[in-house]
C-alpha cells in the first residue's frame, strides 16, 4: 500500500477522541474528547468546562421531559422473540394474542375439511378464518393435561418436524425438564410399535421407551406418528388447520400451522404448563420422601422402646 493511501488513516488516528495535548503553562495535560468532523477539538481550560455545562444542561432536559414522555421500553412492549424465549403462561393467553400471532389464518375455502366447520368463523377473500373463541378454551385444555400428566411425573414428547419448528420443540422440552423430549427431525416409523427392534431388547425392556403424551405442531407431517400413538394408546395433542380432521388428534387445538409465531406462542405455552406440573410432582416427591422419613423414625423409635 502506497503512502498516499495510509495518509488519510493517520490523520483519522491523529483526531481521537482521546489524545494527549501539550502541557499548559500550569504544568496540566489537556486532552481532547471530540473527533467529529467540523467540531474544534477542547484546547483550553474554559472549552472543557462549557463542554461540561453544555452536557448537563442537556442531560437535565433530557430528565425533565422524560416524565411526559412514554414509558414504553424495550423490556416492557412485545418484541419478536418473546414467543419463544418468554411465552405467556396459560392463564394469561388471550384472544388479542391469538390474533397478534395469526393464528386465526386458514387455508383455502376450497380445502377446508368438512369436520373443522365448528371451528371456523367465516370466510375472507377466500380464506377461512379460524374462530379464536373456540381456539382459546380449547388450548387452555389441552395445557391443563400437559399440566396434569407432567403433576403425575409422565413423559412429554414435543414433536415439529419443520426447519423453524425445531428451536420451538427444543426450548419446549429445555423448559419442562428431564421428563419432556422432543423429535425435531422426521420422526422414524415404528419408534413406537417396533420398540424392540429400534432400542434394543434391553433398553425396551428396562427403560420407558412409550411416552405419555405427545405433542404435534405439525401434525400432517407426522402421521406415522400420530397412528403408532392410537395404537399405543398415548394421548395427542396438535394444531389443527382449516384443511386437517381434528378428530385425528385427541385434543386439537384450531390454529394456523403453518405460521412460526403461533407455533411459538402454542409450544410455550404448553410447555410453561408442563413447568407447572414438574414442579407439583417434585413437591410431591418431597411431601412424600419427608412422610416416610418420619414413618421410619416412627418405627425405629417403638423398636427401641421394646
Amino acid at each position: 500500500m502506497s503512502l498516499a493511501h495510509i495518509r488519510p488513516w493517520i490523520a483519522a488516528t491523529a483526531q481521537c477522541s482521546r489524545r494527549t495535548l501539550r502541557p499548559t503553562a500550569g504544568g496540566k495535560t489537556l486532552r481532547c474528547l471530540s473527533s467529529a468532523a467540523g467540531e474544534v477539538p477542547l484546547q483550553t481550560p474554559d472549552d472543557w468546562t462549557n463542554f461540561q455545562l453544555k452536557r448537563a444542561d442537556y442531560q437535565a432536559l433530557i430528565d425533565h421531559l422524560s416524565t411526559y414522555g412514554s414509558t414504553q421500553t424495550r423490556e416492557n412492549t412485545f418484541q419478536p422473540h418473546h414467543t419463544l424465549h418468554r411465552p405467556v403462561a396459560p392463564a394469561n393467553v388471550t384472544v388479542s394474542a391469538l390474533l397478534a400471532a395469526g393464528a386465526h389464518f386458514g387455508h383455502n375455502q376450497t380445502l377446508m375439511n368438512p369436520n373443522f366447520m365448528p371451528y371456523a368463523y367465516g370466510v375472507r377473500a377466500g380464506v377461512t378464518v379460524i374462530d379464536l373463541d373456540h381456539t382459546l378454551p380449547l388450548l387452555r385444555r389441552a395445557a391443563n393435561v400437559v399440566r396434569g400428566v407432567a403433576a403425575k411425573g409422565g413423559t412429554i414428547v414435543f414433536v415439529g418436524t419443520r426447519p423453524d419448528l425445531r428451536p420451538v420443540v427444543r426450548k419446549a422440552a429445555e423448559r419442562v425438564g428431564q421428563r419432556a423430549y422432543h423429535v425435531g427431525e422426521k420422526w422414524l416409523p415404528g419408534t413406537l410399535t417396533n420398540k424392540i427392534v429400534m432400542f434394543g431388547p434391553e433398553v425396551a425392556k428396562e427403560e420407558q421407551v412409550v411416552p405419555d403424551l405427545v405433542i404435534l405442531l405439525n401434525p400432517i407431517q407426522n402421521v406415522p406418528a400420530i397412528r403408532e400413538c392410537a395404537i399405543e394408546h398415548v394421548p395427542t395433542i396438535g394444531i389443527v388447520d382449516s384443511n386437517v380432521d381434528p378428530r385425528i388428534v385427541m385434543y386439537p387445538i384450531p390454529a394456523n400451522d403453518e405460521n412460526t409465531r403461533t407455533a411459538e406462542l402454542i409450544g410455550g405455552l404448553l410447555s410453561i404448563a408442563g413447568r407447572e406440573g414438574a414442579a407439583l410432582y417434585r413437591d410431591e416427591q418431597a411431601r412424600r420422601a419427608k412422610k416416610a422419613e418420619r414413618v421410619q423414625r416412627g418405627h425405629e423409635r417403638v423398636y427401641e422402646a421394646r
